[in-house]
């Protein structure tokens, strides 16, 4: 069983049900309004002891509603929790999601608490970063805490993922010097690497051109298409399952959880933990809301 690490982002999802995203200056019903559990690094972490990892949590909330109903929650998952501070005159980090009936979203995020947590709160946990198999972190949470993870687990020995959403269009050298796995989208590897995915000869130059930034391994999630890596001199696309998507909120997510819940810290079963992932994230994408999409490794079994 894995132990994981992350380090990032927790936050409270508002969702919003409509038929069709409403056009500027549009005004419409809704179908639904609810509240659930998210934020990538929680998504994330939920995903990864779902599939039976043990799982710690470096990050923060708010002294307020949210961020107590949030840690109840990554509780009743029975992730260690011990690395999330509490930090007063903060909000606890929020997401506001619009979904419609093809299951396409568009998401907004209050970052709160999430990026203000200091790298000296990352040291004083720096046990649960060493005694961990793999540290995941995103683009939700303050950079240079997540930097100050990723050499931590580097001198350690410790495998680093980096999920690199939302895009940014600069990500500093000194993060990626300390990366072991960058799992983008198309579009994010467009923006880290200049190159336009098209086909699988363009995903593989892309990847090439990571690698040349020092990182091992190289996955580029391709949506229904399924998923892209390329590590060690062995590449390929791992196909997808073909499910009616209803939501795809925390697929992304739930493919990396669940995907390092598996993986062998040489990354010789690649495939299969790939393939793993995307068998979990085509449950969640068959459910509404985030957190309560993801499933259990029974399921998956």
């Amino acid at each position: 069983m894995n132990t994981i690490t992350i380090i990032g982002s927790i936050n409270l999802d508002r969702t919003i049900r409509v038929k069709q995203m409403p056009k500027p200056g549009e005004t419409m019903h809704t179908k639904e309004i609810f509240s659930a559990g998210g934020g990538k690094g929680a998504n994330q972490a939920v995903a990864a002891k779902r599939s039976g990892a043990k799982t710690n949590f470096i990050g923060a909330v708010g002294n307020d509603e949210a961020g107590q109903m949030m840690t109840d929650l990554l509780n009743q998952e029975e992730i260690n929790l011990t690395g999330v501070a509490t930090l007063d005159n903060q909000a606890t980090g929020q997401a506001y999601i619009i979904v419609d009936d093809q299951g396409e979203n568009s998401i907004m995020i209050h970052s709160g608490a999430n990026n203000v947590f200091t790298p000296e709160h990352v040291s004083q946990h720096e046990d649960l970063i060493k005694d961990s198999d793999f540290l995941i972190s995103q683009f939700e949470s303050a950079m240079e805490s997540t930097i100050a993870a990723f050499k931590i687990a580097r001198q350690a020995g410790v495998k680093t993922i980096l999920n690199p959403a939302p895009a940014l269009e600069k990500v500093p050298e000194e993060l990626l010097e300390v990366t072991d796995m960058i799992v983008p989208n198309e579009t994010e590897t467009e923006i880290l690497t200049g190159i336009t995915i098209t086909d699988e000869a363009s995903m593989k130059k892309a990847a090439d051109h990571l690698h040349q930034l020092g990182m091992e391994a190289v996955i580029i999630t391709i949506g229904s298409k399924g998923a892209f890596y390329d590590v060690n001199g062995r590449s390929g696309i791992v196909p997808a399952f073909k499910v009616k998507a209803v939501d795809t909120t925390a697929a992304g997510d739930t493919f990396i959880g669940a995907m390092s819940s598996v993986l062998a810290n040489d990354f010789s079963n690649l495939e299969e933990a790939i393939k793993y992932g995307n068998k979990a994230s085509s449950i969640t994408v068959q459910r509404f809301g985030a957190q309560p999409s993801i499933p259990y490794k029974n399921e998956l079994d």
